[in-house]
């Protein structure tokens, strides 16, 4: 019989990590983050990063693991994710898994092996150049179509960051990542994952999402992007991420102020949307309205892993 893992993802500001620490009390668990932009240190404010405060004693794996000027991908999350539910299950603890990146949560419940890839950093830079302008993204994003078409349904034309990998991975290993995912998928999974994700009344999202937004400003946001930014002066990767890189668009007198602070809630918002498209391509999936509440789903999630 396979080990039992908790999976509970969703979108952006929908309750899932208070989910997670509350039901990790009731029943000796332990979370693991399943969130691409945690993983890195000093970036705090703009990722709502989890403080050891809102942990309330639960252990948690995965988070401030990597500074921002170091690499980290799919395939290190997929091993390093897996270790930790091996630890975790090690010790006769459970393993919940919450987070909303859909690439890093489908790699554990799918089964996908990411080979490990020497990346061109000459080809990567030249790719984020071309992507600077809308043109430039445009024309990749057409290169990425005619590479891996089935992939780019899933893969917003503004989505730099997901546009430029679908290219590096082709160029690295010669395959494109649809190829890549049905082959490791053939191979099965490990454990027996109970997959939950929590949806919520679009406008009430939309709302709490533009209060988040508005509280990270108000916590120091411009702030933290600036001392990265003075620290560390080139950390790519960590800098396409969502709010880092509206923020150092500002900083550049791209933007003013108030127009920083409207892309910024627009493009949250344009990623919630995505996150519950990914989301919902799991048939497997039971989805929690979280208007009921952290005690009713905690319920749910407990007669589905008990069964």
């Amino acid at each position: 019989m396979k080990p039992k893992v908790i999976v509970i993802a969703g979108p952006t500001a929908s309750g899932k990590t208070a989910l997670a620490i509350e039901l990790a009390k009731k029943i000796k668990g332990e979370v693991v983050s399943s969130d691409s932009m945690q993983i890195y240190k000093e970036m705090n404010i703009g990722t709502a990063k989890v403080t050891k405060e809102e942990m309330q004693g639960i252990k948690h794996h995965l988070i401030d693991i990597i500074s921002p000027n170091e690499r980290y991908s799919v395939s290190n999350f997929k091993k390093d994710s897996e270790k930790a539910l091996e630890e975790i299950l090690l010790k006769g603890h459970v393993p919940i898994v919450a987070g909303g990146t859909g690439l890093y949560v489908d790699s554990l419940v799918y089964g996908i092996e990411y080979p490990d890839m020497e990346f061109d950093e000459e080809y990567r830079q030249f790719l984020m150049k071309q992507a600077e302008t809308e043109e430039g993204l445009k024309e990749l994003w057409r290169q990425a179509v005619v590479i891996d078409e089935e992939a780019m349904e899933k893969i917003s034309p503004n989505d730099q960051k997901r546009i430029i990998r679908v290219l590096e991975v082709f160029k690295a290993t010669g395959k494109n990542k649809t190829e890549q995912e049905r082959l490791s998928r053939s191979k099965g999974v490990k454990y027996d994952f109970k997959m939950f994700a929590l949806d919520m009344e679009r406008e009430k999202l939309y709302e709490r999402i533009n209060k988040r937004v508005d509280m990270m400003l108000e916590q120091g946001l411009v702030q933290e992007v600036r001392n990265l930014k003075e620290k560390y002066h080139c950390f790519p990767t960590a800098m396409q991420g969502l709010g880092y890189k509206e923020v150092m668009e500002y900083l550049e007198e791209k933007y003013t102020y108030e127009e920083m602070v409207e892309n910024l809630k627009k493009e949250t918002r344009h990623y919630a949307k995505r996150q519950l498209t990914w989301f919902r391509k799991n048939k497997e999936t039971r989805w929690l309205r979280a208007e009921d509440g952290i005690e009713q789903n905690m319920n749910i999630i407990l007669q589905e892993y008990e069964t």
